[in-house]
């Protein structure tokens, strides 16, 4: 299973957020690109970044330092207002080696389908919930949609990696929700489809929890983890070297 450290933009600056509110956040560094040098140092080989701001107002407003973080030579997967063919490219051409699809691929699912053809695992598509529907631009609106059915509609069509964040325990540092990852899991399997499951983690315990999930459901390919590792709650390094002693 692999580790990725987070690294949320806002306003050119390192934060998080609790439950993806815009108001409640905290900033951890003033550049974001010191937040990936350390994770890099500590190890880390791949990494999740989110342009908050364009996840709020709709395409990428922070490429300039995502190709100073992808020029550090890790794994590079970007959400965040991707939301037409040309930031796609954009995002590309920057270095990173993944796009994420979040609100168009939920309020458009062929855009998401068509990529997901092209590009193949260089698309996810990125999964919020809030009580189990389907959250958008930026977590401010909820959908009727369950998110366990727009992921089965889109793995049924070719859609082969999902991010699946819990948006009630993100941030929170309350553990990661199991059973809802759990859930997703089942969904995907039966077409092909991976996950990396966002939102919660807070101790070595949720990563042996994890860990121990990817063994059951080999389809369990990540976790992301934000929160934890900038308060200290864990250690990147003993993390990555755990979920690699869990694989299968």
């Amino acid at each position: 299973m692999k580790i990725y450290p987070a690294v949320d933009i806002k306003d050119g600056k390192c934060v998080r957020l609790r439950k993806g509110v815009a108001e409640d956040k905290t900033v951890y560094y003033e550049n974001p690109l010191d937040a990936a040098k350390a994770f890099a140092d500590a190890g880390a080989e791949y990494i999740h970044v989110v342009d908050l701001d364009g996840a709020f107002c709709g395409g990428s407003k922070n490429l300039g330092v995502v190709s100073k973080i992808a020029d550090l030579g890790m794994f590079i997967e970007l959400g965040g207002g991707i939301r037409d063919s040309d930031t796609v490219k954009a995002v590309f051409d920057a270095g990173v080696k993944r796009a994420i699809l979040g609100t168009k691929a939920c309020t458009n699912p062929d855009f998401a389908i068509t990529l997901a053809r092209k590009y193949g695992d260089g698309i996810a598509v990125g999964i919020d919930a809030k009580g189990s529907r389907v959250a958008v631009r930026g977590w401010v609106e909820v959908s009727a949609t369950k998110a366990t059915d727009l992921a089965a509609a889109l793995a049924r069509e070719g859609v082969k990696t999902f991010i699946y964040t819990d948006i009630d325990t993100d941030g929170m540092l309350k553990g990661a929700n199991l059973d809802a990852q759990e859930e997703m899991l089942k969904v995907i399997e039966p077409f092909g489809a991976k996950l990396i499951a966002s939102g919660g983690v807070a101790s070595l315990a949720d990563i042996e929890n994890l860990a121990d999930l990817s063994i059951k459901y080999p389809n369990l390919d990540g976790a992301v983890v934000g929160k934890a590792l900038y308060e200290g709650k864990v250690d990147l390094r003993s993390i990555v070297e755990l979920a690699n002693g869990r694989r299968a």
